[in-house]
């Protein structure tokens, strides 16, 4: 995977690219349309202080400013330089800007890396000449940049002129140009202030991981909106991840590539190769990233995330008037995996004496038409569900219907929020969020902006609402569960390759991995002795490295309950053997003790060269294989956080006691995971370890690793 190489880009240096006080056209124009004409456009009308100096070898002058003829022209050190041209000249006005000494330059054209081997040997001297000038590059193949804070719009897209900043602002960074547009429109719907807008494109020099750092030490910006088709450095990406967290700053991405056709449109795209999708989600899940799926939901959980000082960790209350759309945010609460806890007692007693009697105190509230009625009906009630310890946020899904129903609705509703929000209490530290239940109803804009200013994010439905609480709720709950855990030490590196399955034992025995009893033999009274010594029935296995798939080779013989058995048996392996892989000399021959019956899970870890080690548990057997039925995880995670991700497993009622049968000891299981991850943190030298299949006795009577293979590098 290409990965971006030399030193992060020190502020100062990305300062001439972001906040420029000089910009450089080349290839200015007076064409409208043209890159030139657009660029020069927006200076002009978003109100850019700095000097303007343009390039054009054709013009004395555009419009009241004179023009260089050439890049060599420029007067030295002009801050950024905005490269309007043909992909032709890239090349070389890139040359001239390093001569010139100017700090930042945004490339426009595509056919680079994206587009075959030229392309990609192009950018590469783009790159070494940005790297030996101490130059920034943005793109190629990009849109540019907009930065709100000064006015400035570096790109050829028409942008309107930003309005003043607050202090909490949401910056976009997309590797797709386009798609940043798009997220500019969408936060402007949702009345979010959008502080930068960067468009990285083939990231031939500077790239995601660069910007993000840089707009940690923002102050305007709360929220990070990220659209990547593919990380260049997902360690330093961790790393930024879990510094935003720690600060108070929040990310949320949208990363394409879950499918095999998306991976494919990726490496043509941004000439990026897609890595492991499934890690990347683990990982940047674990460091605390809200991940997102699709565009809409990208822009409406960064909106949200604007009124939020913490994540709600607690759980949402859904006030509605309706009691099927009751009935339907059940089911959706469900499908989303958005929590809806039960009311306290204490909170059931507030809301039967604010209710009518014919109202149920339940989550969701459903308070029918009586709003319309009893106005004060709303005042009465968000107290009690803002003071219940298991609720962190409340939705209003409000039925609008027409203007005069707003105006009956909205006032009341406003004054409640409003003094809760002047109350003195420790409610208002909680999210309230407003949701239309019927798009696209009327709603007075001064409303509107009110609930915005009294910190309530406002949504055109329910649906999308309800949606992006559950992106929030899965993040508090990764996150809760991705604290800060000691490494243990590297121990001394294993080597040999793929390890068989003797070996593998023996290391996962020393790291705490219960195995079942047996040795490796030579013979058959060997294999006799051991029988006796661990107790029949016992199981026979060849081994060897070379056969790693010991099943298919007749190599596995199962449940020999006494001597004479055991005879055949050991005949019957080493003639399959013989057949399958002629020649083949095995290690020996391990003999172990059938184990008890019980559930088969798979376990496994493997090491991604880019994103580190993951863990991975799952049911075995045709759920593995078929359904994919696994949770992957990041090493270092408690054994209590196991469990309650294996609880999130499809399969997981199989492992409770499904239609009578006995639950698994899955703590058990969890032990198995949590030592598996640590012995991976110990051996960065493994690449990959399976543990196939474990079984899970029953509640209190443990856990086996039946086979493991061990794979170094």
């Amino acid at each position: 995977m290409p990965e971006l190489t030399g030193e992060p880009f020190t502020r100062e240096k990305l300062d001439r690219l972001l906040r420029p006080r000089s910009v450089a056209i080349v290839g200015a124009s007076d064409k409208r349309g043209s890159f030139g004409a657009s660029v020069l456009e927006n200076l002009d009308s978003t109100g850019f202080a700095g000097q303007i100096y343009l390039v054009n070898p054709n013009r004395a002058r555009i419009g009241e400013r004179s023009c260089f003829s050439a890049v060599d022209d420029l007067p030295d050190g002009v801050d950024c330089a905005v490269l309007a041209i043909p992909r032709a000249g890239i090349l070389e006005a890139v040359r001239a800007c390093a001569r010139k000494r100017i700090g930042g330059v945004v490339i426009f054209s595509a056919g680079f890396a994206e587009s075959g081997e030229v392309g990609k040997r192009d950018q590469d001297e783009l790159a070494a000449i940005a790297r030996s000038s101490g130059m920034v590059i943005q793109g190629p193949n990009c849109l540019g940049l907009v930065n709100s804070r000064d006015g400035l719009a570096l790109t050829f897209v028409t942008t309107p002129k930003p309005q003043p900043l607050g202090s909490r602002g949401v910056a976009v960074v997309s590797q797709s140009g386009a798609m940043a547009c798009v997220l500019g429109v969408a936060f402007r719907t949702h009345s979010a202030e959008v502080t930068y807008s960067i468009s990285t494109g083939n990231e031939a020099v500077s790239g995601v991981e660069d910007y993000v750092e840089y707009l940690l030490s923002d102050e305007s910006t709360s929220v990070i909106a990220l659209l990547v088709e593919q990380f260049r450095n997902p360690r330093r990406f961790l790393s930024l991840a879990e510094r935003a967290a720690r600060a108070g700053k929040r990310l949320v991405l949208l990363h394409p590539g879950s499918s095999s056709a998306a991976r494919v449109s990726a490496a043509t795209h941004t000439g990026a190769i897609a890595g492991d999708y499934a890690v990347m989600r683990a990982k940047v899940a674990h460091a605390g990233v809200v991940l997102v799926d699709t565009l809409e939901e990208l822009a409406d959980v960064a909106s949200l995330l604007l009124h939020c000082d913490t994540v709600p960790t607690a759980g949402t209350a859904v006030l509605t008037e309706s009691g099927a759309f009751k009935a339907l945010t059940l089911d959706l609460c469900e499908r989303v995996g958005l929590p809806l806890p039960q009311l306290s007692t204490t909170t059931c007693a507030g809301l039967r004496q604010a209710l009518p009697d014919f109202v149920q105190p339940t989550n969701p509230l459903d308070i029918t038409a009586q709003g319309l009625a009893d106005p004060g009906l709303y005042r009465r009630t968000l107290p009690p569900l803002l003071d219940d310890e298991s609720i962190g946020s409340v939705l209003l899904t409000i039925i609008l219907t027409d203007e005069s129903t707003g105006e009956l609705k909205l006032p009341p509703i406003l004054d409640a929020i409003a003094a809760l929000s002047e109350a003195p209490s420790k409610r208002w530290g909680k999210l309230i969020v407003f949701a239309a239940l019927d798009e696209g109803a009327f709603i007075n804009p001064a409303y509107k902006t009110r609930l915005l200013n009294l910190g309530v994010p406002f949504f055109p439905t329910a649906e999308r609402a309800l949606r992006a609480l559950a992106r929030l709720a899965a993040a508090a709950s990764t996150r809760s569960s991705s604290g800060v855990h000691d490494h243990p030490p590297p121990a001394p590196a294993l080597t040999g390759g793929i390890l068989p399955e003797h070996r593998s034992k023996q290391l996962l025995a020393l790291a705490g991995i219960p195995t079942p009893p047996g040795r490796l033999v030579q013979t058959l009274p060997e294999a006799a002795e051991c029988a006796r010594v661990i107790g029949y029935p016992v199981v026979l296995k060849a081994q060897s490295s070379q056969l790693s798939h010991k099943s298919d080779a007749g190599g596995v013989v199962l449940s020999l309950r006494d001597a004479q058995e055991l005879a055949a048996g050991w005949q019957r392996l080493q003639e399959n053997v013989a057949s399958a892989a002629p020649g083949l000399i095995l290690d020996g021959v391990l003999v172990e003790t059938m184990s008890k019956p019980g559930t088969e899970l798979i376990v496994g870890a493997r090491n991604d060269p880019q994103w580190g080690p993951v863990v991975l548990v799952g049911l075995g057997g045709v759920f593995a294989e078929a359904f994919q039925d696994v949770r992957l995880l990041v090493p270092g995670i408690s054994e209590a956080e196991i469990v309650n991700e294996m609880s999130r497993l499809k399969g997981a009622a199989l492992l409770g006691g499904f239609r009578g049968a006995p639950a698994v000891d899955g703590a058990a299981v969890a032990a198995i995971v949590y030592r598996l991850g640590t012995f991976m943190l110990s051996h960065p030298e493994i690449q990959e370890i399976d543990i196939n299949p474990v079984i899970a006795c029953r509640a209190g009577q443990g856990a086996l690793a039946l086979d493991a293979l061990i794979v170094t590098a």
